[in-house]
């Protein structure tokens, strides 16, 4: 790995060890047996490499989402059993001790314009992500409209998801309670 790798990984540590503001520079050094001078020219700041750090986690965790690969989501796509194994394998992931997603509610309330524009661009990313595994598709498939519309509806639904889960995991719900409630919702509409 040359320094650019090797900053991205020691970033990835820390975020996980010390979280988001703990974290300084020296520390990614450390981590990464870098110099400080790296930061500046790979990344430009430590915070917009903190943000890549954040959003290499989040990318790396959303590989578990499908189970063991697509093969380990059951269900037809779109259908409510698929909504069912995908967020069981979502809720799955945020009850490991060391979830990461915990760092998702200290990241949300980060008041850094540049952290808060690097992670805005990376949003429709993620919502067209979701969409792909719970509709069976290619990501590259999926619209931008569908995107920006479904999409983040499932952004929404993870991000009140992690909060559940950091703040009270013993009411949080769980793949089979959120089922449930999309199913309710879907027989209420259908009456009207």
């Amino acid at each position: 790995m040359g320094h650019r790798e090797d900053l991205l990984e020691g970033a990835k540590r820390c975020l996980l060890e010390k979280g988001f503001a703990r974290t300084t520079a020296r520390d990614i050094v450390k981590a990464s047996g870098t110099n400080l001078a790296s930061i500046g020219y790979h990344y430009g700041s430590k915070d917009a490499l903190l943000a890549q750090a954040y959003i290499s986690l989040v990318e790396g965790k959303s590989d578990d989402f499908g189970g063991a690969g697509d093969g380990g989501i059951h269900g037809a796509p779109g259908s409510l059993e698929r909504f069912r194994a995908v967020w069981s394998n979502i809720v799955d992931s945020m009850r490991e001790p060391d979830s990461m997603w915990r760092l998702s509610v200290e990241v949300m309330t980060i008041q850094l314009p540049e952290v808060r524009d690097h992670l805005a661009r990376a949003q429709r990313e993620g919502g067209r992500g979701l969409v792909a595994l719970l509709m069976g598709v290619p990501e590259e498939e999926v619209s931008d409209e569908s995107a920006d519309t479904v999409g983040r509806f499932y952004l929404t639904l993870m991000t009140g998801l992690i909060a559940q889960w950091t703040f009270d995991p013993k009411t949080a719900p769980d793949g089979d309670a959120l089922t449930e409630g999309l199913r309710q919702i879907i027989e209420a509409a259908a009456r009207t």
